[in-house]
């Protein structure tokens, strides 16, 4: 039961960390993350995003383990 408790609590610090960065990068460019992903179709920034996300989620689950 412990297992499954700090695995939720990782899950949500992770979910959290990744809004904040997210959040970050969004007030850090001079554009809008979402416009340029969904309305101009820009794959280059949709690219870098994926890899962000990817990166944390390999942080997350070696933190896990």
């Amino acid at each position: 039961m412990e297992q499954i408790g700090s695995t939720l609590l990782y899950a949500l610090l992770g979910s959290l960390i990744f809004a904040v960065v997210i959040f970050m990068m969004e007030t850090i460019t001079k554009f809008s993350i979402r416009k340029q992903v969904v309305e101009e179709g820009n794959i280059a920034l949709a690219i870098v995003l994926a890899s962000i996300i990817a990166s944390l989620g390999m942080i997350i689950s070696a933190a896990i383990q």
